[in-house]
């Protein structure tokens, strides 16, 4: 029987043998298969969450990534010369929208931005975005509006733009500026071989699906009728591994879409295609 007909088996090939990987959101749903996947892959993992967990981790890091002071002591807690960071940590729509903000956006950049000095060269950033910030280009102003924003000042950005007020926005927000933020830095560490890249799903069966489901209605409705099923957090880690990996380092600044096909039917229906 041929490699085909088997299937490939990519677990087997050690493509992280040697690296140290930081995994953040590391207790549950992709996180945690990420972490697996890395040690299947033969690498090591420094996981980060806010919940304490022994599963596929070999140094583990408590912290709270919508606190400024928590992610400095971090920063200065952890080892150098790391290969990569999987910023996956996140919070649904269904969390208040200062908090969402805080930690899929701000924090998560305050820490990457933080890490940059402790990574090796030639590191892999991988950031978790999601099909949620597919319609960026409409919201320029705002994510240029807080390209800067400080942790103190995300009650003032939520609040100006009224994205409490609709459900799910600061959810989609911060994935929004996240791809956008992914883009900009495509070069910003090319002199030391450091890149970024984004993956970004479609509806994933973890814990937290009913939160989107709650919060979208009939748009994660339509989604589910158009969608043969949701990922599973075992369809999403292996593309983040492979950003990890050697075999991207002309992967620059992309946002690759690991949706089931949902990003192309939305682009086909928006073009009458």
């Amino acid at each position: 029987m041929n490699d085909l007909q088997n299937g490939p088996d990519w677990k087997a090939k050690k493509i992280l043998k040697g690296k140290t990987i930081i995994v953040t959101g590391c207790s549950s749903g992709i996180g945690l298969e990420t972490a697996r996947t890395i040690k299947k892959l033969g690498g090591d993992v420094i996981g980060i969450d806010v919940n304490k967990t022994t599963e596929h981790v070999d140094e583990l890091y408590i912290a709270d990534l919508s606190d400024k002071r928590a992610i400095q002591a971090l920063i200065l807690a952890l080892p150098k010369d790391t290969d990569g960071i999987a910023n996956i940590a996140g919070l649904p729509p269904t969390a208040p929208a200062e908090t969402v903000i805080k930690v899929n956006l701000v924090g998560l950049k305050y820490f990457t931005e933080g890490m940059i000095p402790k990574l090796a060269n030639g590191a892999s950033i991988v950031n978790l975005a999601s099909l949620a910030g597919f319609g960026w280009s409409n919201s320029i102003a705002q994510i240029r509006e807080s390209a800067y924003l400080d942790f103190d000042e995300v009650a003032g950005f939520v609040q100006r733009h009224g994205i409490a007020e609709e459900k799910g926005r600061s959810y989609f927000f911060s994935k929004e500026a996240l791809v956008v933020w992914t883009m900009q830095n495509r070069w910003t560490w090319r002199d030391r071989g450091i890149r970024m890249n984004a993956v970004s799903p479609g509806p994933v069966d973890t814990p937290i699906l009913k939160d989107f489901l709650e919060t979208l209605g009939e748009r994660a409705e339509e989604d589910r009728r158009v969608m043969d099923r949701p990922a599973t957090p075992e369809d999403i880690a292996p593309v983040v591994a492979f950003l990890l990996s050697d075999m991207t380092t002309w992967i620059r600044g992309t946002n690759i879409p690991a949706d089931g096909g949902m990003s192309s039917n939305i682009l086909c229906g928006m073009h009458d295609l």
